[in-house]
Formats: C-alpha cells, sequence, structure tokens
C-alpha cells in the first residue's frame, strides 16, 4: 500500500474542479446531472464491450475448476481494455461482475477480481465468457465498493462480501417480483425490460459530457466520471440502466419513499468526495487503484500517469441501512470452485 500523505491526492480535487454542471435531465424519479469536463476525443484504450466484439480479447474461467471471485483476462489486442466497476459477464460457469475498474495491458494476460451474482449455478455453459452489455444496479455496486476497499485496506485484496451479494440480489428480487432458477441477478433486468428501457430512452450524452451524477427521489445516489467523452458516451446506457432499476425498486416499493433531509446539492458534495481520504493500491492492470475513505461516501478511481481514467463514487446508505459487518457475519462459502 501507498501512504496518503502524497501530494498527487489532491489530483480528485482538481479534476472535480474541472467539471461544469449541466442541465438536469428526469424520467420519472431519476434525475441525471451531467458533469461536463476537459477530455480526449478519444482514450488510448478500448473498451470491454468493443473488444470481445471482435475478438480480440477474451475472458474464462482460471484454470479447469474455476474460481468464484477470480477470471482470466487475455488481451490479444494493441491497445489497454478498460472494464468497468460492475460490469456483468455472463456465461461459463457462472454470471460474474468487476469487483473495480481495470485497465487491462495490451497484449498481456491477467487475472481480475470479480463477483458472482448467480448463485444458483456452477455449471458451464461455455468456455468463455460474453458482455452482458450491462452493469450491476448502483446501491450494489455502492455496497461492494465499500467492501472491495476494506478488503484492500486490510489484507492488500480485491474482494467483495460474496455472501451479501448473493443476500442483495435475493432480496432485491423479491421485492421487484422476479424469479430466476439460478437466482441470477440478470432476471431483475429481463423482468422490468421495458421499464428500464423507457428510463434509457429518456437520456442522452451532452457535448462535452464526461461523467453523470444521478439522484433518486431527490435523494443523491453517486457519480461516475471519465477521462473522455467517447467512454462517458459508450458507458451511459449501462450506467442509467444500474441507476434505473434501483430506481424502479423505490417506485415499486409498498412504502412512499423517504423525502429528501435537505435540497439535494451536487456541488456540495462533489466538494466532498474531493475532500475525502485515499488510500492508493498497485493496480491489477496498468496504474494504481484509489479508494475512498470517508463518513458518508465510498468507491474508488483507476488512475494511470497522473491521469483520473474512472472515478466512481456512491453515497452511503444511513447507518442502519448497512449491512452487518464482516466481523459478526458468519463465513459464507462459495458454490463451488476455489
Amino acid at each position: 500500500m501507498f501512504t496518503t500523505e502524497d501530494p498527487r491526492m489532491t489530483m480528485i480535487a482538481d479534476r472535480l474542479a474541472q467539471v461544469t454542471l449541466g442541465t438536469p435531465l428526469q424520467h420519472l424519479n431519476l434525475t441525471l446531472y451531467p458533469l461536463l469536463a476537459p477530455g480526449p476525443e478519444q482514450p488510448g484504450y478500448r473498451l470491454l464491450d468493443q473488444a470481445l466484439a471482435d475478438g480480440t480479447a477474451r475472458v474464462t474461467e482460471l484454470g479447469e475448476g474455476g474460481s468464484v471471485p477470480q477470471l482470466c483476462f487475455v488481451n490479444d489486442g494493441d491497445l489497454p481494455v478498460l472494464l468497468l466497476d460492475g460490469e456483468e459477464l455472463v456465461g461459463a460457469k457462472q454470471n460474474r461482475i468487476l469487483n473495480l475498474s481495470v485497465l487491462a495491458p495490451a497484449r498481456r494476460t491477467i487475472i481480475i477480481p470479480v463477483s458472482c451474482v448467480e448463485a444458483g449455478r456452477w455449471r458451464s455453459q461455455s468456455a468463455e465468457f460474453a458482455g452482458a452489455r450491462r452493469a450491476h444496479y448502483a446501491s450494489g455496486r455502492a455496497r461492494k465498493a465499500a467492501d472491495v476497499s476494506e478488503s484492500l485496506h486490510r489484507r492488500g485484496t480485491r474482494e467483495s462480501d460474496q455472501g451479501r451479494v448473493w443476500a442483495d440480489i435475493a432480496d432485491k428480487s423479491a421485492r421487484m417480483g422476479v424469479h430466476s432458477t439460478t437466482h441470477a441477478a440478470a432476471a431483475l433486468y429481463e423482468g422490468h425490460r421495458a421499464r428500464l428501457d423507457d428510463y434509457q430512452a429518456a437520456f442522452s450524452p451532452r457535448p462535452g459530457q464526461c461523467g453523470t451524477l444521478f439522484a433518486i427521489d431527490g435523494r443523491l445516489v453517486g457519480l461516475d466520471l471519465f477521462d473522455s467523452p467517447a467512454t462517458l458516451a459508450a458507458m451511459l446506457p449501462k450506467l442509467v440502466e444500474c441507476y434505473a432499476l434501483d430506481a424502479l425498486d423505490t417506485a415499486l416499493a409498498a412504502v412512499p419513499a423517504i423525502p429528501a433531509r435537505a435540497p439535494f446539492d451536487p456541488a456540495a458534495w462533489m466538494t466532498a468526495i474531493a475532500a475525502a481520504a485515499v488510500e492508493r493500491f498497485p493496480a491489477v492492470g496498468e496504474g494504481e487503484d484509489w479508494r475512498l475513505r470517508a463518513p458518508d461516501l465510498t468507491g474508488g478511481a483507476l488512475v494511470k500517469a497522473e491521469q483520473i481514467i474512472h472515478l466512481c463514487a456512491f453515497h452511503r446508505a444511513a447507518a442502519d441501512d448497512q449491512p452487518e459487518p464482516w466481523s459478526r457475519r458468519p463465513l459464507r462459502r462459495y458454490p463451488g470452485g476455489r
């Protein structure tokens, strides 16, 4: 682990200082604030869906037996590949999501940290994974981000609380009235496809937009900020959908949504992100993993050559909504693999 006493810790603050808030867009109970910022027209990397589609990248289980929290990523291309925090991969022995953003080096094979989002399957459907073209829902990403930060802080690993991931999917599926024989998170998206499509159709990227900040029912949820508007434009449908699923969950709730305690101030929250403590770690691919540590937010950043490739931050839920601390929960075993 690197020290947090480093002058480059101001890099997040400097990047956020470059951001201008665009005119907010709203569909039903979901509000999107465009984050406008300077950035190269084209980044120096490719995206996961592009690389998988043209065969320059492959994702497989780790060996014959497989390993639930790890996958093998092969990049045969001439450029690095950006894998986004929460992006879902489907097939092989069970569906997984990325535990954090990774920049996979060109012409190399690396092991990537993942979480299972299909608790009831451990049998092979395919030799390789395909991109699901979606990301895990925002509240799940937030809990995972907090757990990964704690894992890095305590053990130097990038693990989620896998049992909590499964339990969270089960709870959400029950609330939203969906069922999957393999307890797959995919059923949440399939079961509400038409409504999610409506949310996606309501939002489109603005010129110069490098990021998004979302609120649900006037309550702050999270932020994703990239180095390039081209990356944001490609990722926006996934981001809208991952926040929209939580918006739908709230809308379908049997009890009215709790109103925001105070007027939502996006600029003030970005100031809080800029002021958060940061821990730095070597990345599994290129660059460094920076993890945010503050009482009311969680998240991280992928940084390479003094440039923030991706920053994500999530507002922490109220204390009584947080999962029980790791130390108080019994050990949960994986359904298969190592």
